[in-house]
């Protein structure tokens, strides 16, 4: 299988805080591998790393096989030389965020169809049709003419999954779908993302739904304190994992 994405000794500082301590990564197309760990482990860094949201202080990525370009530290933070690469690539990349971050004084519809519009310049009257398609497909294309603030949050969740697909993203980047959500909308934005996973969607998840860890994931990622302390096929981290701290973890998870 091709390479989706891969980190090499990935370290991210800020300031005196080292948040990422050497991470290696790799994700195969059509994988779905799930980013464990306590808060303030790094998983949430881990991916705006991947997508340029952060600029790693040291190590390498590779997006599609492509090399990101960084040029040498300045004033001790990284950087990186080619904005248009930087462009090209994110345009391959799906986010979707905690917090949904849906323009508010849009519709569901326009917050589907403004990149593909504006930033890949395709066709309005395409994108509009693929839109419908797509929110009929996350179950909400009775809501495309509505607001975010008239959408439940289990509804904004799959609008802004409706909205990362839009972009025929190669690799998918969730960051905790589905916490900021009342236990009730949790499972529909889960059913959306089992289905992505069904039809072989590229997707690195970071989660604390332990049973889509288990059950949808190609592999489960345990970060702690900025490192990989398991990683692995669902079956063997969960039953044979060496790391004391995902059993704490897990304890607490069950609570």
């Amino acid at each position: 299988m091709t390479t989706a994405v891969r980190l090499h000794n990935i370290h991210k500082r800020f300031g005196a805080l080292e948040v990422l301590r050497g991470i290696n990564l790799e994700a195969k197309e059509g994988e779905v591998v799930s980013l464990l760990g306590s808060s303030g482990s790094g998983k949430s860094t881990l991916l705006r790393c991947i997508n340029m949201l952060e600029v790693p202080t040291e190590g390498d990525v590779w997006v599609a096989g492509e090399a990101v370009k960084f040029g040498a530290p300045r004033r001790g933070a990284a950087r990186v030389v080619d904005t248009a690469q930087i462009d090209r690539l994110r345009s391959r990349i799906g986010m979707v965020f905690q917090s949904f971050n849906l323009w508010p004084h849009m519709t569901v519809l326009e917050n589907v169809i403004e990149a593909p519009v504006h930033v890949q310049r395709r066709n309005r009257p395409e994108c509009v049709a693929e839109a419908l398609e797509l929110l009929a497909k996350v179950g909400i294309v009775d809501k495309a003419r509505q607001y975010p603030a008239h959408l439940s949050g289990g509804q904004q969740q799959r609008a802004a999954i409706a909205r990362a697909l839009a972009m025929h993203p190669s690799l998918l980047l969730f960051d905790e779908p589905t916490s900021a959500l009342d236990p009730e909308l949790v499972g529909g934005v889960l059913r959306v993302m089992r289905s992505l996973a069904e039809e072989g969607r590229t997707m690195l998840v970071v989660t604390h739904e332990m049973s889509f860890a288990r059950d949808v994931s190609s592999r489960v990622i345990f970060l702690h304190k900025g490192e990989v302390e398991a990683d692995g096929p669902p079956e063997d981290v969960f039953t044979r994992s060496n790391s004391p701290h995902f059993e704490q973890f897990l304890g607490r998870e069950a609570q």
